[in-house]
C-alpha cells in the first residue's frame, strides 16, 4: 500500500512539474490554471472525465487528467505532451466556447443523417492542428503516443476494435503523411487502400492549407470522413473506441450559449470534398472560391431553435427544449430592443448660492454684501474688502417618469408555430416588446392562450424576463378561444392610482373570440370596454390578415364586422401583418413608439 501511494505521488509530482512546460510549448505568455490531476479513476469521474484519460473544461479554462488510466495505458512518461496538447485547445482549437459551437455548425453541416457524430470529428479535427503544431514547432513527441498506444493495445479488444476502425485508419495516414513517416509506422500498411491512401494526402493538404484558418476548413474534413464514417457506423465497438480519444466531450458543459444561432456566410457551401477546393487539390477547375459565393447565399441566416439545440447539446450543455427557446429568443431579441432610456437632469429653477467674490468699482452698488463687508474689516475700502454674493445653477431633481405597463396576450392555437422547433415570429416581437418595455421601468404581463382553459400567464405584471420569455416559449398548438376570463379578472379591480396598461393582442382572425360570452354569461364587448377603460392606455392588435381585411366579400364575413366594431367604438388599433415574418417591424416600431424616451 506505501509503495503503490509513493509511486502515485512520484507520477503525480513528474506531471505538475511538466505544466510550467506544457504552457510555454505553445508561449512564455501562456497562462491557465494549474490542471486537476486525479490519481484515481473515481477522482476523475467526479471531475466529469469518463470515457478518456484526459479532458478540458471551457466553462472554467481548466485541465483534468485521469493519472489512473495513463498508467494502464502506459503514457507516464508523456506528461509534457499530453498536457500540452490539452493546453492547445484551450489556447488554440477550439479556444473558447463561441468557436466550439462554430465548429460543431460547420461539421454537422457535413454529416447529413450523421449529425450525433460532430463531437467526434470536431475533435478528431482539432487534435490534427495541435498535434501537428507541437510535432514540428516544440518538437514533442506525439507520434510516440500513438506508437506507445499501438503496442500497449495489441491483443486488447478495444485497440483492437480501433485499429479496424477505417476513420482510425484514414486517421493515422494522415499523421504519416503530415509528418512525412514511412508507410505503416502507425497503423498497418496492408489495411491502407489505394482510395484511402489519396483521401489521407487530401486530408494532410487540408491541414496545412488551413493551419491559419482551421475553421474554415472544418466542412470540408467532415465531408471528407463521411464516406468512412458511414461505414463504421453500424460497428458499435469501433465508435466505442473512438472516444476514448474524445477529449473535448462535453467541453463547454456549464458555459452561457452565446454566439450559436447565426448561420455563417461559408458554413453551408463550406460543406465540400478537400478534392472539390483548388486550394487544396491544386486543381482551378474544379470550383470557385468559396469566398466568392457564400455570402449571398447564406450570410444573415438564422438557425431554427431545433438546430440550435442540437449544437448546444452536441457541445454539452444540456438543457430542455424549453430552456433551449428561452435563451433562443432572448438572443435573436436582444439587437432589437430600445436602448436604455437616458435623461438629462434638469437644471434648478433658481439660482443657488456659492460664495463670496470681491465687489469692484463700478459695479452696481446694491450688490454689495454688507453684512460680509464688514465682517471682513470694519472699515470698508471700495475694491478692497468690499465684497458680492456670487450664484449659479445646480442639477435639479429628476421629477421621474412613470411609465406605462403592458398586458400581453399571445396566441398559441394551432394555427401558430411551435417556438421550441421552429422559429415564432409572435415568440420573437413579444420577445422584443416585453424586453423593450422592461428597459423603460415597465412590468409586463404575458398571456399564453389557445382552445378553452388552454393558458399559460405570467404572476401579474412582473418585471422577470425569464418568467416572460418562459411564458412566450410555451406551446399548446390547441383551439382558438381567447381568455376572456383573464382579461376580466386583470382589470376589474384596477383602482385609478394604479399604473396605466396598454393592451397588446398578437394573433389572426381567432382574436374575435375576445368578443364572445365568458363562463358567466358577460358580453366580450362589455369585458374588453371596461379593460380599456380602465387600462387608460389603448390597445393594439397586430393580427394575420390579408391587406384589405375590411372588405367582407374578400374574406370572413363576421371577422371584418367585428374588428371594426373594435377599432371604430372602442379605439383599438389594428395592425394587419400579412405574414407572421412582418412581425418583426411591428414589434420595432410598437417598442418605439411606447417604450423609446
Amino acid at each position: 500500500m506505501n509503495t503503490q501511494s509513493t509511486a502515485q505521488q512520484v507520477l503525480l509530482a513528474a506531471w505538475q512539474a511538466a505544466w510550467p512546460q506544457a504552457l510555454a510549448a505553445w508561449s512564455r505568455f501562456t497562462r491557465l490554471q494549474e490542471p486537476l490531476l486525479c490519481v484515481s479513476r473515481l477522482a476523475a469521474s467526479q471531475e466529469g472525465l469518463s470515457g478518456s484519460f484526459a479532458m478540458i473544461r471551457l466553462s472554467d479554462q481548466s485541465v483534468v487528467v485521469d493519472l489512473e488510466g495513463i498508467q494502464q495505458l502506459g503514457l507516464q512518461d508523456y506528461a509534457l505532451e499530453i498536457l500540452a496538447h490539452e493546453v492547445g485547445h484551450h489556447v488554440f482549437a477550439p479556444g473558447s466556447v463561441t468557436e466550439q459551437f462554430r465548429l460543431l455548425a460547420r461539421i454537422r453541416r457535413a454529416l447529413p443523417t450523421l449529425e450525433k457524430f460532430a463531437p467526434t470529428v470536431a475533435n478528431l479535427y482539432t487534435d490534427l492542428y495541435i498535434n501537428d503544431r507541437l510535432h514540428r514547432q516544440a518538437s514533442l513527441r506525439m507520434a510516440d503516443i500513438y506508437l506507445r498506444l499501438a503496442q500497449h493495445g495489441k491483443g486488447q479488444s478495444e485497440n483492437a476494435a480501433t485499429a479496424s476502425s477505417q476513420i482510425w485508419t484514414l486517421y493515422m495516414r494522415i499523421y504519416e503523411q503530415l509528418w512525412k513517416l514511412e508507410k505503416g509506422s502507425l497503423i498497418a500498411s496492408n489495411a491502407v487502400s489505394p482510395e484511402m491512401d489519396t483521401d489521407a494526402w487530401l486530408g494532410a493538404r487540408l491541414i496545412r492549407v488551413y493551419a491559419g484558418d482551421w475553421m474554415h476548413g472544418a466542412g470540408k474534413f467532415a465531408t471528407l470522413l463521411l464516406p468512412y464514417l458511414i461505414a463504421d457506423n453500424e460497428a458499435s465497438a469501433s465508435q466505442q473506441a473512438l472516444a476514448h480519444w474524445h477529449d473535448t466531450k462535453d467541453a463547454a458543459a456549464g458555459c452561457e450559449p452565446i454566439g450559436a444561432q447565426e448561420i455563417e456566410a461559408d458554413e453551408i457551401d463550406g460543406a465540400v470534398h478537400p478534392a472539390n477546393d483548388p486550394l487544396v487539390s491544386g486543381v482551378d477547375e474544379v470550383m470557385t472560391s468559396p469566398d466568392e459565393n457564400t455570402a449571398s447565399s447564406s450570410s444573415g441566416q438564422t438557425r431554427e431553435p431545433y438546430e440550435y439545440g442540437e449544437i448546444l447539446r452536441a457541445a454539452g450543455i444540456q438543457m430542455s427544449d424549453h430552456e433551449i427557446a428561452i435563451r433562443y429568443y432572448r438572443e435573436r431579441a436582444l439587437p432589437h430592443l430600445v436602448p436604455f432610456p437616458k435623461r438629462p437632469r434638469p437644471l434648478s429653477p433658481e439660482p443657488q448660492l456659492e460664495g463670496l467674490e470681491q465687489w469692484d468699482t463700478g459695479e452696481p452698488f446694491d450688490e454689495i454684501d454688507w453684512l460680509q463687508t464688514l465682517l471682513q474689516s470694519p472699515h470698508p475700502i471700495p475694491g478692497l474688502t468690499t465684497v458680492k454674493r456670487a450664484y449659479g445653477n445646480e442639477q435639479g431633481k429628476d421629477p421621474g417618469h412613470i411609465p406605462i405597463d403592458l398586458d400581453m396576450y399571445v396566441d398559441s392555437s394551432g394555427s401558430m408555430p411551435n417556438p421550441q422547433t421552429h422559429t415564432s415570429y409572435l415568440t420573437l416581437a413579444g420577445a422584443i416588446i416585453a424586453m423593450s418595455a422592461l428597459r423603460a421601468g415597465s412590468r409586463v404581463q404575458v398571456t399564453l392562450w389557445s382552445g378553452k382553459n388552454q393558458t399559460l400567464q405570467t404572476n401579474g405584471f412582473v418585471r422577470d424576463d425569464a418568467e416572460i420569455l418562459s411564458v412566450l416559449t410555451g406551446f399548446f398548438g390547441g383551439a382558438t378561444c381567447f381568455p376572456i376570463p383573464r382579461m376580466r379578472d386583470t382589470f376589474a379591480n384596477r383602482k385609478p392610482a394604479d399604473r396605466a396598461v396598454h393592451i397588446l393582442m398578437i394573433s389572426d382572425d381567432g382574436i374575435t373570440t375576445m368578443f364572445d360570452k365568458d363562463e358567466l354569461g358577460n358580453d366580450g364587448w362589455d369585458i374588453s370596454a371596461m379593460a380599456l377603460e380602465k387600462g387608460r392606455a389603448g390597445g393594439s392588435m397586430a393580427l394575420n390578415l390579408p391587406s384589405d381585411w375590411e372588405k367582407e366579400s374578400r374574406y370572413y364575413a363576421q371577422v371584418p364586422q367585428d374588428l371594426k366594431r373594435a377599432r371604430d367604438e372602442q379605439g383599438w388599433h389594428i395592425h394587419a401583418i400579412t405574414g407572421f415574418e412582418h412581425l418583426m417591424e411591428f414589434a420595432r416600431v410598437f417598442s418605439q413608439q411606447h417604450y423609446l424616451r
